[in-house]
């Protein structure tokens, strides 16, 4: 690891609070990601924000009784809070309407626009009678002809995830009034020359053998269909001003500028930490950054190809993304998350019911990275049940008890050469190892597979040690065994950072090790150091670090939230 890491996860809509799906879908394995590298020591810059653009900024405003620009005040508020409660490392959490975004867009506009890559085009478009104005995209619902789905939207069919056109669907409607008295009207709008870029695109993309394959499929699928002239502006008042003359009335397509957004609110960062020329060594010297986005899959063909093409229409030097991890689906209960239907957990929602670090290692230990993946409370309770009380918790439970019976809670002996379990000390080295890799090479699930075992190989540990029994007879053994003991919690807090942070420091505090204030910065191989404690090194008093989620309340919930309708 030499180069320095850009980070970005997509954007996530204004529109309201996020429900799980789509905190694991691209935010969460970002910060586990960004975590794990800083905690190495490689220097990285991991941004995000609100997306605030566009037509579903409009509708929620609207239904919420606000204006525009207040609600989406409000909501980036409410959304940041959550992040953050949630432990979300963003080194900067813009938003895409600041101004810097406006002056980006317009500017990168009109780059492509001398470069030969913008088209005025006049279209038929359709128009509401009942809302007397132009339909954008998403203005217009209706039956999609590949799925049957009812309620697909005029850009994209949630139901099958094919991108749409307005003219594309079914018995099409207002999604403002639900009135079918619409039609196509003759009106005019800016065309970004996609088609043109295919051979520069196909290159591109055949120059990314390392992208995921779920990610090269979607790329190649685009591709092979044949890219066709986009529609880049929209019949809205909130969004990007068309800096051309005839374009008053109109703004950019969400699409063009909210990508911009990870540029421009890198700039807002530089500006904020006084350094305002800085955003150009992560975004104008690509030799030098290594760059990784995160998404849920149905982004993947805006940030492989559309938002690509941009950046290759404006014949500027830009930072392209090397790799893009692409997550699939979280499902709630064999159905769909819904955020206007208010179905499954919603972030905040979660946060009520249980600390972060709980969704936190449940979310990635069921990371949808090959597949769509289920929640349910009871796979949330039985994983957290599992895993976390009765392996970690429990192995916790045990050693600090045993320390405090036997040894006035102080660390019985110092390990040494002579003293140190060398084959334990292999096994778990190899198995470390195993687990940075996997957090390295941005494979979740089995990172998490990788720690559960090392939990359960110290619970084995103890189990046939039984230094309860040693204590009896030979309290020196007893003593190894539990010290031995100590430091795998030790490890245990620095390894567990990246997924749970709070977690890694009450452990580290329970065992008054000054890596509490440091675990960010503590590389795993600090964890492996079986000599960092003296003899007699005290220790906090034995706690419960996860409670149990009881079957009673398994059925609660899924009442609750609808889980099972």
């Amino acid at each position: 690891m030499t180069k320095r890491h850009l980070i970005t996860s997509a954007l996530p809509y204004i529109n309201g609070i996020k429900h799980l799906g789509n905190l694991v879908g691209s935010m969460l394995p970002a910060d586990v990601y960004a975590r794990y590298l800083r905690q190495h020591g490689e220097q990285v810059l991991y941004i995000c924000g609100t997306d605030e653009h566009g037509t579903p900024a409009e509708i929620a405003a609207e239904a919420a009784g606000q204006e525009v620009a207040a609600y989406c005040q409000e909501m980036y508020a409410t959304q940041k809070d959550i992040y953050e409660r949630f432990g979300i490392s963003f080194d900067y959490f813009g938003r895409s309407s600041n101004p810097a975004n406006h002056q980006l867009t317009q500017a990168l506009f009109l780059q492509m626009r001398e470069n030969g890559y913008i088209e005025e085009r006049e279209i038929e478009q359709y128009y509401s009678h009942a809302d007397q104005r132009f339909l954008p995209d998403r203005y217009v619902e209706g039956t999609c002809p590949t799925c049957g789905y009812a309620k697909a939207r005029g850009d994209q069919c949630d139901g099958c995830g094919r991108l749409l056109e307005p003219t594309d669907l079914v018995e099409p409607y207002s999604a403002l009034s639900g009135s079918k008295d619409i039609e196509l009207k003759a009106t005019k709008h800016i065309f970004l020359l996609l088609d043109k870029l295919t051979p520069q695109l196909e290159s591109w993309v055949a120059d990314r053998p390392e992208w995921p394959d779920g990610v090269k499929g979607i790329a190649r699928k685009w591709l092979k269909e044949g890219l066709q002239p986009r529609c880049i502006t929209r019949d809205l008042k909130w969004g990007v001003p068309v800096p051309l003359e005839g374009f008053e009335n109109k703004v950019f397509y969400v699409w063009f500028d909210a990508p911009n957004g990870y540029i421009s609110i890198t700039q807002d960062w530089a500006r904020a930490t006084d350094q305002p020329e800085a955003w150009k060594t992560w975004w104008q010297d690509p030799d030098q950054v290594h760059y990784v986005q995160f998404m849920a899959k149905d982004n993947v063909p805006f940030h492989s190809i559309f938002w690509p093409a941009m950046l290759m229409a404006t014949g500027q030097k830009w930072k392209q993304v090397d790799y893009i991890k692409g997550v699939n689906w979280l499902n709630y209960d064999k159905g769909k998350f819904s955020t206007s239907q208010k179905r499954g957990i919603f972030t905040d929602t979660a946060l009520d019911l249980y600390p972060a670090d709980y969704w936190r290692y449940y979310l990635m230990a069921n990371c949808p990275e090959s597949d769509d993946a289920d929640f349910t409370f009871a796979h949330f309770a039985a994983i957290l049940n599992k895993d976390l009380a009765d392996i970690l918790g429990n192995f916790a439970n045990r050693s600090f008890s045993l320390v405090h019976k036997y040894f006035e809670g102080r660390l019985p002996v110092a390990l040494s050469g002579a003293t140190l379990d060398q084959d334990l000390l292999a096994k778990v080295t190899a198995m470390v190892n195993d687990y940075q890799k996997s957090l390295a090479d941005m494979k979740f699930r089995q990172a998490c597979s990788q720690l559960r075992a090392l939990w359960v190989l110290a619970n084995e540990y103890i189990t046939v040690q039984e230094p309860w029994k040693a204590a009896k007879n030979d309290l020196n053994q007893a003593a190894i065994c539990l010290s031995h003991c100590l430091y795998l919690l030790r490890l245990f807090a620095i390894l567990v950072h990246p997924l749970m942070p709070t977690t890694a420091v009450r452990i580290l505090e329970l065992l008054r090790d000054p890596l509490a204030a440091t675990v960010a910065a503590t590389p795993f191989a600090e964890g492996l150091n079986f000599s960092a404690y003296s003899a007699n090194h005290n220790l906090g008093e034995p706690v419960r670090l996860f409670e149990k989620i009881e079957d009673e309340r398994v059925t609660e919930l899924t009442q609750q939230f609808g889980g099972g309708q």
